[in-house]
């Protein structure tokens, strides 16, 4: 172990800081802060560590200096000491620790300490008792469930791992664009267009997400899909992506997500194995000055009935296959609807909302079923 060569900080003396290469004074200066901290935090413990990297490292002196302090400070600490811990105040400002604030006792009850120290308790009680901690997070979270679920996790022969949340019936896209603390004037999305890094950076409102989210749903039902009905995404992750995402799932369909990088075959793989009744993709993926094409690599997949959207321009300059749609005639279709609040379709907690695929690369494509089960996890990315 590498702090095996290194001295406890109580043992460094000046002439070590000075064979780093640190001049006599500031090398003098250096063990004076050195002793102070160790005075008041002993000569081996993560707050020891916590000030040193606050108070006395700066980037301006040596790495070697560094290596001395974290490895004298850890050299009997064991396998792998903690580099960077979060300050206290900041600790107690995150989601976590706000929770913990308000509702210590009734997680910990006395042995509750702070947001920090706490923590790995607070870990296991996630564990040991997770009916009364996810509970808590579905109320934090303000998920709401058409009918709610009879229980947390209901150990099943028929499903390993057990049932999560068994009972319920809840669309996760609406969820996502509920308000819970926000207001509609709040900023969802921040974002900057592709291939444009002078460009400003662009906003979306909570209410502009929900009427853009509303307006695609509307224009997917027009498509006469069976509810259920696969629909693949192949396409750069950006704004329209975030929204197709959230109108598949709002209208109770399944996403297929699809790689923009993927040749055709490995497009086609995926669209055969998903039995995918549409697709949502772009004319082509602008790269600096370059135009790689995207919608002709769908059209080689013989892939079902593509929307396909114009990566810059609000016209497509390419030529449609017979029965594509371009987006602005996709939502030219429902422009009576704009505006109007989409009815999200509610589903069994076992229902699929997203396939998932390996890359492919070291063997046979594996398909990843995901259910509305992931649905507080996926939130709590999102949000």
């Amino acid at each position: 172990m590498a702090n095996e060569n290194y001295k406890t900080l109580d043992s460094v003396t000046v002439a070590d800081v000075e064979a780093l290469g640190i001049h006599t004074e500031l090398a003098g200066k250096l063990h004076g802060e050195l002793n102070r901290i160790v005075r008041n935090y002993g000569s081996a413990t993560p707050q020891t560590w916590y000030h040193i990297s606050k108070e006395l490292l700066t980037p301006s002196l040596p790495f070697s200096f560094h290596q001395m302090m974290y490895y004298g400070c850890y050299k009997d600490f064991g396998p792998d000491p903690p580099a960077w811990l979060p300050d206290p105040k900041t600790a107690r400002l995150t989601n976590i620790g706000q929770l913990l604030e308000r509702r210590e006792k009734e997680f910990l009850g006395s042995k509750y300490e702070d947001p920090i120290s706490s923590f790995s308790d607070f870990q296991r009680f996630s564990v040991s008792d997770q009916e009364v901690f996810w509970k808590t997070i579905l109320e934090e979270m303000n998920i709401s469930f058409s009918v709610p679920p009879e229980c947390i996790l209901r150990e099943s022969p028929s499903h390993p791992g057990g049932q999560w949340l068994p009972g319920a019936r809840v669309n996760p896209a609406k969820n996502c664009l509920s308000l819970r603390k926000r207001t509609l004037s709040d900023v969802a999305i921040i974002w900057r267009s592709e291939g444009n890094d002078e460009a400003p950076v662009e906003k979306m409102t909570c209410q502009e997400l929900r009427e853009s989210v509303w307006e695609v749903a509307y224009a997917l039902e027009s498509l006469g899909l069976e509810k259920g009905s696969a629909i693949a995404i192949d396409m750069p992750m950006d704004v329209n992506s975030v929204v197709i995402y959230l109108a598949i799932v709002l209208a109770g369909y399944v996403v297929v997500s699809i790689a923009d990088s993927f040749a055709p075959s490995e497009i086609s793989t995926r669209l055969i194995l998903s039995k995918a009744k549409a697709i949502f993709t772009q004319d082509f993926i602008p790269r600096g000055e370059k135009k790689i094409p995207l919608y002709s690599r769908v059209v080689e997949a013989h892939s079902p009935m593509a929307i396909v959207i114009p990566n810059r321009a609000s016209s497509l300059s390419i030529e449609l296959r017979d029965g594509d749609i371009s987006w602005p005639d996709f939502l030219d279709r429902v422009k009576d609807s704009k505006g109007l609040e989409f009815v999200a379709v509610e589903q069994p907690i076992d229902a699929f909302t997203n396939i998932l695929f390996s890359s492919g690369t070291t063997g046979v494509v594996e398909v990843k079923l995901m259910s509305n089960s992931f649905m507080p996890i996926c939130i709590l990315v999102f949000v």
